[in-house]
């Protein structure tokens, strides 16, 4: 991919900060579009000098999309919201991505999608994003649609939202503990997107269901967090009926959980058997056990330090 122009469509936010870094080392152009260009300004001292691009673009506005990917050889749509833009940013938006991938001649488009994504789901989320892999479909037929279950890294919202809360509270909720997961570490999910976007010929087309190698229920990964960071956290199981009553009031600010997450909730969220996955792309993924403790530690009691003195 050396000096081809890819396009990041939303690439300053989570997992866009790792495809960027992914593709500096391949020797890539890297062109970041999204509504606020300055918020992705970080990226650019990790990038080589003039390797990076900035564009405003809002995937609601095809004229926007479509001068943000012009001369693009190679496109990454990576926009998705939670809220009532879902159908404007995972179905219209993605379609406008796709249809601009189309006209600028780009030859290679990966979409990210979500797992879970699924007409029938009971979720809007859900079926936002499989609404939204349909019109990529129609629109760039050989895009690579990834399907990644829910990331961790440093800076996620994720792992670190349970450990600060484990870290601060004297007693933990856990909603749905029975729910089994199977989270991906987001630099792998990164690698996946290079790849695709390197060999289209190979991916082009495809759907692939990127889950870790670890797949835990709620509560173990509640245990399991608060064992790394050295706390003797008391948790409380929370029943569905009493879930599904919290859930009624995520609406209003600071919610723990909106009622389309909790809807979510009542489906496991990992890959399916017979799905393609990290495998196909060529790709190992990393347990979380390898690399959260890393930065975990900033929960301990005592910081790094924690690990040698009483938690």
């Amino acid at each position: 991919m050396k000096d081809r122009l890819v396009t990041l469509i939303g690439g300053g936010g989570f997992l866009g900060r790792y495809v960027a870094q992914e593709l500096y080392r391949a020797g890539a152009r890297v062109r970041v579009a999204q509504k606020r260009p300055r918020d992705a300004w970080f990226l650019k001292p990790l990038g080589g000098l003039g390797q990076t691009q900035f564009a405003a673009a809002d995937v609601t506005r095809p004229d926007t999309v479509a001068r943000a990917i012009e001369g693009s050889d190679l496109v990454v749509n990576l926009a998705g919201t939670f809220g009532s833009a879902m159908q404007a940013v995972h179905v219209a938006g993605a379609r406008n991505v796709a249809e601009a991938a189309r006209q600028a001649g780009a030859t290679a488009l990966v979409h990210i999608s979500a797992l879970g994504a699924d007409p029938d789901s009971p979720s809007a989320y859900g079926r936002s994003k499989a609404q939204g892999e349909q019109a990529v479909r129609e629109a760039f037929p050989d895009a690579t649609i990834l399907r990644p279950s829910i990331l961790f890294g440093r800076e996620d919202a994720f792992v670190n939202r349970f450990a600060g809360l484990i870290a601060r509270a004297p007693a933990v909720p856990v909603l749905r503990a029975g729910a089994r997961f199977q989270p991906a570490y987001v630099a792998d999910v990164a690698q996946a997107v290079a790849k695709a976007l390197d060999n289209p010929a190979a991916h082009g087309g495809r759907i692939y269901e990127l889950g870790g190698p670890d797949v835990a229920t709620m509560g173990e990964l509640h245990r399991w967090i608060a064992e790394t960071i050295g706390r003797d956290a008391h948790f409380v199981e929370l029943p569905d009926a009493l879930g599904s009553l919290i859930a009624m009031f995520g609406m209003l600010p600071g919610a723990p959980i909106t009622r389309d997450q909790w809807r979510m909730l009542q489906s496991d969220n990992v890959v399916s058997p017979v799905a393609e996955g990290f495998a196909r792309v060529g790709v190992t993924p990393t347990p979380l056990a390898a690399v959260a403790p890393a930065w975990l530690v900033r929960f301990r009691r005592h910081g790094r330090f924690g690990e040698f003195g009483a938690a």
